[in-house]
This record gives structure tokens, sequence and C-alpha cells, in this order.
């Protein structure tokens, strides 16, 4: 990883001499235990109410014949990012070695453009009163874990899933696992329709059911038939 970071305006895949990382999720191997949300939590100190990485579910079927469906969502980092594009001060940006899409706290002025633009949701605000760090009023997202990626880690979610159905790696190297995956795998990414490019894989995926989840702070509509059959026998 280059010391300096060099802001891209190209797309970075498939370009000799550059990196371009990935993660490829199998959801046959997410059982939902949510370590992956517990370890982002951990590592930036996420306040309550936000998430850089969430794990909606979808439940499929009618009892007794039902299965849980997982969909683990985080930033795309997208090799055509609309936030990169849409931020009026450049406070978001893409880095030329890697693709990460990163956030400068001291360029945003918070005023969320980014956010309307992302078309997964990934983005949030951070509050105006934390604890442990100044940084607040500011936009935030996943970063891919940059820090631990250029000290030659996977990112924290990576390495906490019991399943292994996060993985990491450099797309652009042949013999990367994730290059394996996808050249061997069929894989599905969020709203292809946007193109975006997003560099989050999905095995497994049914395309017709990955909107659920997308809106991280509604309610999980999952549940309101458990709601309402709950307010009915308690007649609330």
């Amino acid at each position: 990883m280059s010391e300096e970071l060099r802001v891209s305006s190209i797309e970075t895949r498939g370009v000799p001499g550059k990196r371009r990382y990935a993660m490829v999720i199998d959801t046959r191997r997410c059982i939902g235990c949510m370590a992956c949300q517990v370890a982002c939590k951990a590592e930036y100190d996420t306040p309550l109410g936000v998430n850089r990485t969430w794990v909606p579910y979808k439940v499929t079927g009618k009892y007794p014949n039902v299965k849980k469906h997982f969909l683990p969502r985080l930033c795309n980092h997208c090799d055509d990012p609309p936030c990169v594009r849409n931020c009026p001060v450049e406070a978001t940006f893409k880095v030329d070695d890697g693709g990460f899409v990163l956030q400068r706290y001291e360029r945003c002025i918070g005023c969320r453009s980014c956010m309307a633009a992302c078309p997964y949701n990934a983005r949030f605000m951070l509050p105006s009163h934390r604890t442990y760090t100044p940084i607040t009023n500011v936009v935030d997202k996943c970063t891919f874990c940059f820090h631990r990626v250029t000290q030659n880690l996977v990112p924290a979610c990576v390495q906490t899933c019991v399943g292994r159905a996060r993985v990491f790696g450099d797309l652009n190297d042949p013999n990367s696992e994730v290059s394996y995956l996808v050249a061997h795998n069929p894989t599905q990414v969020l709203r292809p329709e946007q193109g975006t490019k997003p560099h989050v894989f999905y095995i497994g995926a049914d395309r017709n059911h990955t909107e659920y989840g997308r809106d991280v702070y509604r309610r999980i509509e999952v549940m309101e038939s458990e709601r309402a059959a709950w307010k009915k026998h308690f007649d609330l």
C-alpha cells in the first residue's frame, strides 16, 4: 500500500500493478451469529443505533417449514461510487491502490449528500456528542478496515466470522481466495442496475430477495406479523 493516499477517479479492477480489494460473502455459510457486527462495533466504537455492517434476515416458507436467510451488509466500496461524485467538498474519495472508499472527517460538512446518493444505505451520521472521540456530526461508514489491511490483517468482521462466510482479498491477484471464489461460483451483487460496480460479492443469495434489510434503521418487517399476533393475544 502506498503511503500517500492517491485519489482514484478510474476503475481499478483488472488494472495491472493495482490492488483491488473485495469481499465475498457466502450466505450459505452465514449462521446469523452477528459476531461480525459485534467485532465491527468493538473495532470502531460505533454509537448505538448505527452500524458499519449489519446482518438482516428474511424468513421464508410456512410454519413449520420455515428458513431464515441472512444477508450481511456493509459499504460495497464501489468502483464507480456515487457517494464520491455527490460529495461537494471531496470528503469522500476512492483510494487508487486498493479501491477503498474512505471518508475525510475533517472535510465533511455533514450535508448528507453521500447518504442520499448511496443506493445501499451504508452511510450514517455520527451523533453530536460522543464520549471517547471528538469525531462528531460527520458521516461515517465501513472502510473495509483500511487500517488493518494496511498492516496485512483482514477486516475485523472477516477475522471473527466463525463460519468463514466472509472472505477478503485482492481481486486483481489471480491466486487470491476471493478471485478463486468469484471465478468458480455464481455470485451476485446488490442493485447491479445502479451501475456502481460493487465489490462485495454474494454467493448463494437469491437475487429476488436481496432488498430486505437495506434500510437498517427501519423496523424489521419480518417481525410485523409476530407483533400483530402478540398484540392481538394480549388485547393491546
